[in-house]
């Protein structure tokens, strides 16, 4: 059904924003996800925040890869650029996207299998460069388009749907992106609107790798607790859909819970996820505090949520190469060729 797209006719009263767009304009075709899909709450914060911001659909180049979180895509943004990679290729993708042209904002939307598994390499250069970026990790644990495989984030001793245990450790691509030196990380769940709607806007606005990894259920191959990244907490398992051909329509999961405090989030199939969000008086720009804190935190069981780290000083690939600010298509033959001269110069700086 991405080939039908929504009707463009809108009620005359639907709130504006700056530039006079509605959410309408910022939405993408009909989503294929099955219902109750925590990767389709995410898709709507992003519609949200982009409305916040007053952004221009077309300045935004959304890249992605291939799963279920890669479709997504397809589903906000109509009228912005959009490129969908082969497996695990999104990053080094959009990598050469952004070198061409630093003027547009750089969605990247992965999975848990596109990014911490073929394409871990990928995200662990992406990272460590500062490519100017939100990164967005739609987490579910598991393969959802080829029946619920474990993912690389799911957790050490979790069952699968079929019952099968996972002997494989974790990969936590939060704690990874603060080892790495991304500038901005967080975490957030799906049903958390009021905290990962902020988030993406604030990662929007960061000049530099920007990771937001959310926890998203997936309401077909939910029966073990995998998208709780690396965490060990209490599981409750009950029997899940078990047709590949019907899944039966599940309502999205939704929270609201204040800083500092601890939610216990049961999901579809009866697994629980136990959600802290960082407190009021919690620092942020604090790269080994907050690594030690992700620790500590996921000693108990609990998967912390909110704004991470960021660096009040970030700089970003085009900052580290000192390339030029102008995008590549705009520049002229002059600009492009400068003569031998020119280059005779370049290559004397290198011997």
């Amino acid at each position: 059904m991405t080939y039908i797209a929504k009707p463009k006719f809108h009620h005359p009263g639907l709130p504006k924003n700056e530039l006079g767009y509605t959410h309408r304009d910022y939405e993408g075709k009909i989503s294929t996800l099955c219902a109750g899909c925590g990767h389709d709450s995410i898709t709507a914060a992003v519609i949200e925040a982009c409305f916040e911001l007053s952004i221009e659909p077309h300045r935004v180049a959304k890249i992605s890869g291939i799963g279920c979180s890669s479709k997504t895509t397809d589903y906000f943004l109509n009228a912005s650029h959009g490129f969908n990679s082969v497996h695990g290729r999104m990053p080094s993708v959009l990598t050469g996207a952004n070198l061409a042209n630093r003027d547009l904002i750089y969605l990247g939307v992965s999975g848990d299998g596109d990014s911490a598994s073929i394409g871990l390499g990928q995200f662990a250069h992406a990272m460590r460069r500062g490519v100017n970026m939100v990164y967005i990790v739609e987490n579910n644990g598991v393969y959802g388009l080829t029946k619920g495989q474990f993912s690389a984030t799911a957790d050490r001793g979790s069952k699968s749907k079929r019952g099968i245990a996972n002997n494989d450790s974790s990969i936590d691509l939060a704690a990874m992106a603060l080892q790495l030196g991304a500038t901005f990380v967080a975490r957030s769940f799906s049903g958390d609107k009021e905290q990962l709607v902020p988030l993406i806007r604030a990662a929007i606005e960061h000049d530099g790798a920007a990771l937001i990894d959310v926890i998203s259920p997936c309401v077909a191959f939910n029966n073990h607790a995998g998208s709780t990244k690396s965490f060990d907490y209490v599981r409750e398992h009950n029997e899940a859909v078990n047709r590949l051909d019907f899944i039966t329509g599940q309502a999205a999961i939704n929270v609201a819970y204040k800083p500092g405090e601890v939610e216990v989030v049961e999901q579809h199939d009866g697994s629980r996820l136990v959600l802290k969000k960082v407190a009021a008086d919690y620092d942020p720009h604090d790269r080994l505090g907050a690594m030690s804190f992700l620790a500590q935190h996921a000693a108990k069981g609990q998967i912390v949520t909110g704004l991470l780290y960021v660096d009040r000083d970030p700089e970003d690939l085009h900052h580290n190469f000192n390339t030029v600010a102008a995008p590549l298509n705009s520049l002229d033959e002059n600009d492009l060729c400068p003569g031998s001269a020119v280059l005779e110069k370049i290559n004397a700086s290198l011997r």
